[in-house]
């Protein structure tokens, strides 16, 4: 019986080293959408009074936690008796990713949007801060459920050939280290100006250390929030690429004289453009008030 007990000890440690090996390569695989999913919540987050930037987090960190609730049971459902629908999702997810990460170039170069800034923010009463806030919270989470979709596809498409039990254990692991990572960091972003104004309160002289490294933290959260912006959406059409490389056969044979990177970037980025193009033709053509359409 001891030998028995110890024996099922021994399975159990095999398994945890087998998910634990697995979850590492499947949140390898979906780290280009975590560094998504970080950039857009540190926006979403930010750019309100200090006071409200956690608690504005928080619902959409709770937000992204049900949406993984309400996601990963159906995939793994899916896993279970659909197993074919795994790619098709897969391809779906990466089309999205793609026209994203394509529409972000676009609108960088030829759409800039304005920006709301703090100061214009502490200008809007009660009513309209709360309202504000609703509408952030709402799209970080419709973002994040798209996002968490293909982080769990992605991460379940690493180990669909495993046993189920296997699936589960990692694409759950992978699932909760993407939601108290993405927003633990976003968690620390969002405070480090406060930390700054801090440490440049702490002392009245011109010049000193708590002054420098306070107004260097002022000065780099916009730079990190930028640049998390920028690698974020090439991530989003390398991840899109490497899906379309890898799961479309004429794709690969077209760009496997390419390295791998170069490939994944080229396939992402032109499908992310006649994606960009389509939708907004399917605008213009649909959208409501078309008196060409209503006099048809």
């Amino acid at each position: 019986m001891a030998s028995g007990f110890f024996a099922l000890l021994d399975d159990v440690a095999v398994l945890m080293d087998d998910v634990a090996a697995m979850s590492k390569i499947a949140t390898k695989k979906t780290a280009g959408i975590l560094a998504d999913d970080l950039a857009v919540n540190a926006e979403k987050a930010s750019g309100f009074v200090s006071s409200r930037e956690l608690p504005v987090l928080w619902r959409i960190m709770k937000g992204s936690f049900l949406n993984k609730l309400i996601i990963l049971p159906i995939t793994f459902l899916l896993s279970a008796y659909l197993p074919s629908a795994i790619i098709p999702i897969l391809i779906i997810g990466g089309l999205y990713l793609a026209f994203e990460g394509a529409e972000k170039i676009y609108e960088y170069f030829f759409h800039k949007k304005a920006v709301e800034s703090v100061a214009q923010v502490k200008t809007l009463t009660k009513e309209e801060l709360l309202c504000l806030e609703s509408k952030k919270i709402k799209s970080a989470i419709v973002v994040d459920f798209i996002l968490s979709i293909e982080i769990v596809i992605i991460a379940l498409g690493s180990v669909i050939e495993r046993p189920l039990n296997i699936q589960i254990a990692v694409v759950t692991v992978v699932a909760i280290i993407a939601t108290i990572g993405v927003y633990g960091l976003v968690a620390l972003l969002v405070r480090m100006d406060d930390l700054g104004y801090k440490l440049i309160a702490l002392n009245d002289k011109k010049s000193s250390i708590s002054k420098f490294i306070g107004t260097g933290l002022v000065k780099t959260l916009p730079l990190i929030i930028r640049a998390l912006s920028v690698i974020g959406t090439l991530a989003m059409i390398l991840v899109a690429g490497g899906i379309f490389s890898h799961n479309i056969p004429f794709v690969h044979l077209i760009l496997e004289p390419l390295p791998s990177i170069l490939g994944d970037f080229i396939a992402g980025f032109l499908v992310g453009l006649v994606a960009l193009f389509v939708f907004n033709v399917f605008l213009k053509i649909f959208k409501p008030g078309n008196k060409e359409l209503s006099s048809n």
